[in-house]
């Protein structure tokens, strides 16, 4: 069985108790084609939308939604814009990862006071279904933390949105909330952005992998799991370690520009469904050998799925004390390598995969030397 390589027993108060992921927005070239595209071919729903016709003169906001998972598609209207330049400089990627939250107001206070960058100050937005409280502080590389609080609001996404009703509405593929978000950290980095979720935001490192855990022949990474007080929310953080050539984090530093959201875990029920929805509506994702699954079972013991369909789809298989879990992770979703998407199935697990780490990171590798850069 895989064991974590650390585990802290640190109890700390939380000082900032969170719900949950409340939406994560992209900023992204093209709104309305990108909405087009995660409704086609992740089978989101239109739910709202925010623009010029709303009062929104500088940016349009596409809002999705897909059970308890929903994204924020965002698109500058001129160029000389805070959002123009993002986009100039990393490409389509997260922005925002946006935290629930009973109290926006004391969530700032709570976090600034104990060092975090204000990035916005706590603003009341409100129409006729009543109000929304957002605060945010800034975090790795562009990425920022909003507090939503949404306890006196009943509309549809927020003030300052409509519903956004179409005809062409796809049926989901399954996907529910998110699981956890990785974010990618430049040389020597991890440790500060780790006591930054510690010190900040009251975080606990609760699981910790270093360069013999994730490694390959040619490449090396470190990373460590960070959860809040009720595990609602895990940040993954990732960075590059030495190797004989470039990590697959270095690559997403050099096309992303900096540091920033690697990719979005997205859990799922019912996996071998989702996935093969999924691949059905063009959505590409890694290839394993087949030598993997010869002996997959060996080290994770009995599971209740039949191997086969999960060998087909490339479904990767891991165990912990506490269960299994099933995940698989597609190709970028942009045209430069950097963000891409976990789908995942827990069976009782807490872990991420580390008995899959070589696997995977072999399938990247692959994908890096096809593209010249590994």
């Amino acid at each position: 069985m895989n064991t974590p390589v650390t585990e802290s027993t640190t109890i700390q108060t939380d000082f900032l108790p969170l719900q949950g992921t409340d939406y994560v927005e992209f900023y992204v070239g093209n709104a309305k084609q990108a909405a087009h595209f995660y409704k086609t071919a992740f089978g989101f729903q239109s739910l709202a939308y925010a623009g010029p016709e709303t009062g929104m003169k500088d940016k349009v906001s596409y809002v999705i939604r897909q059970n308890k998972l929903t994204f924020v598609l965002t698109t500058p209207l001129r160029t000389d814009n805070p959002i123009a330049d993002h986009i100039y400089k990393h490409g389509d990627g997260v922005k925002v990862i946006a935290l629930k939250v009973e109290d926006a107001t004391s969530a700032f206070e709570e976090t600034t006071k104990r060092g975090g960058k204000s990035y916005m100050v706590p603003t009341t937005l409100k129409d006729d279904k009543g109000e929304v409280v957002i605060s945010g502080i800034h975090t790795y590389g562009d990425t920022v933390h909003l507090f939503i609080e949404r306890r006196n609001y009943n509309g549809v996404f927020m003030p300052g949105f409509r519903e956004w009703k179409t005809n062409y509405n796809p049926t989901s593929t399954g996907l529910l909330y998110v699981d956890h978000c990785v974010g990618n950290v430049g040389w020597n980095q991890m440790n500060p952005w780790v006591k930054f979720y510690e010190d900040v935001m009251g975080f606990r490192n609760i699981l910790s992998f270093d360069d013999k855990d994730i490694s390959t022949e040619y490449s090396a990474l470190m990373s460590k799991v960070m959860s809040n007080g009720n595990g609602y929310v895990k940040f993954p953080i990732n960075e590059p370690a030495e190797g004989k050539k470039k990590s697959q984090v270095e690559e997403y530093l050099d096309f992303y520009n900096g540091e920033g959201v690697q990719h979005v875990a997205i859990a799922t029920a019912d996996i071998v469904a989702t996935v093969t929805e999924l691949q059905k509506r063009g959505i590409e994702f890694l290839n394993i050998p087949p030598s993997y699954y010869e002996t997959v079972l060996d080290r994770v013991g009995k599971i209740d799925e039949d191997l086969q369909p999960l060998q087909d789809l490339g479904i990767l298989i891991d165990r912990d004390d506490e269960g299994y879990l099933l995940q698989i992770f597609s190709k970028p979703l942009e045209d430069r390598p950097t963000l891409f998407f976990e789908i995942i199935q827990r069976k009782g697990a807490k872990s991420f995969g580390k008995g899959n780490f070589k696997a995977l990171f072999e399938a990247l590798e692959r994908e890096q030397e096809a593209r010249g850069n590994l």
